[in-house]
């Protein structure tokens, strides 16, 4: 059970940290009024619906991330935000946090491994 916790959090952290890049590059001047560090409304909405997801996921044990699921539990205005946001961001994450960008590359790699000898 220790081990799942972990890895939401893990999977959070990386959304989240997605989702601060797209804000930061996006709406910078919805951020001057803000704090640094902080998002802005629209953003800190999208981080926390994505958290919540998250916390709800039954399938977080056998799921590496919610690209890789089977069931997408977002609404679809969501889902549409959030696909703009990792598209945005998933590239640019190389140069922000090379670290959690390797280490996403490595997991969805062997995710899509695992679903190819499934079939």
């Amino acid at each position: 059970m220790r081990d799942v916790e972990k890895k939401r959090k893990k999977e959070q952290y990386v959304v989240e940290e997605m989702i601060r890049l797209y804000c930061r590059k996006h709406h910078r001047e919805d951020l001057e009024t803000v704090q640094a560090g902080q998002l802005c409304p629209v953003c800190q909405q999208l981080s926390d619906y994505a958290r919540l997801r998250s916390e709800k996921c039954p399938f977080m044990e056998e799921k590496t991330f919610c690209a890789n699921c089977k069931v997408h539990c977002y609404k679809p205005e969501m889902r549409q935000r959030i696909r703009e946001v990792m598209r945005f961001s998933g590239p640019r994450m190389l140069l922000y946090h090379p670290v959690l960008a390797v280490w996403h590359l490595i997991c969805s790699r062997k995710e899509k491994r695992k679903g190819k000898g499934n079939d």
